[in-house]
């Protein structure tokens, strides 16, 4: 977590538009621990969604991105009294409320849920291939590793980077080529800060999945034929029930 920064929006410091014109600043902190020195304090400034200056309290002035944000930089830089009032956001309102902030991050976790599945590799020298998908965790730190028949590999072994969803969660995926072996166990370990032992999710190798999910279809349509035998017969006897019987000449 320590080498990893979060960051809050602090407001929306002015807004300004006129015929279809929007103009407007946003102030953060940038944040890895509680220290000052560890605390970036970074207001930006917007013309119709584009960037056009920005003031960094780690360079301590404003620098421009086009050709008004280069004028505008210009000119607050000469400023001391701009200068100094930004300069001291930084103590004023991010340490005031990253302490909290970096708490709350702290303390959040979920826990990883595991897909283990087979695919086929692409080449190489191994017939066969894993997958270890894990989703839905956080905090980003996590170990993935693979365990055969009780032995930890580490060679024919690649992962991803833990992956952001967006929404404060990671995902990661662990790939691992092997030659099957009669009896042999595979397990894809998980270790992660949300849980008390790792989580160890073992691989079936007895049905390949595309024959686990045929008989699943197969099953389903077996059971949508009982279902519609069964209203046909139920439909049939109440037909026979109300039925009457005329007897011929």
């Amino acid at each position: 977590m320590a080498s990893s920064f979060l960051s809050f929006s602090l407001l929306f410091i002015s807004l300004y538009t006129a015929d279809g014109f929007l103009e407007y600043s946003l102030a953060r902190c940038v944040f890895n621990s509680t220290d000052l020195k560890d605390i970036e304090y970074i207001e930006s400034y917007y013309f119709n969604k584009v960037e056009d200056t920005r003031f960094s309290s780690s360079l301590g002035k404003f620098v421009g991105y086009t050709e008004p944000g280069l004028k505008y930089a210009e000119n607050w830089n000469n400023d001391p009294s701009i200068l100094a009032r930004l300069r001291a956001e930084k103590e004023r309102y991010c340490v005031n409320n990253v302490g909290l902030d970096y708490q709350n991050a702290l303390t959040k976790s979920a826990e990883p849920y595991v897909v283990l599945s087979s695919v086929t590799p692409s080449g190489g020298k191994h017939s066969a291939m894993l997958v270890c998908s894990v989703f839905d965790f956080y905090p980003k730190k996590i170990k993935v590793s693979w365990l055969r028949d009780g032995k930890e590999v580490t060679s024919d072994v690649t992962s991803t980077d833990e992956v952001a969803d967006a929404d404060w969660y990671y995902q990661i995926h662990s790939h691992l080529e092997y030659t099957p072996r009669s009896g042999e166990k595979i397990s894809c370990v998980v270790e992660h800060a949300s849980l008390r032992e790792p989580l160890v999710t073992d691989w079936d190798p007895s049905m390949p999945e595309s024959e686990r999910n045929k008989i699943a279809i197969g099953a389903s349509g077996l059971i949508l034929g009982l279902v519609l035998s069964l209203a046909g017969f139920i439909y049939y006897k109440r037909k026979a029930r109300g039925r009457i019987l005329v007897p011929s000449n």
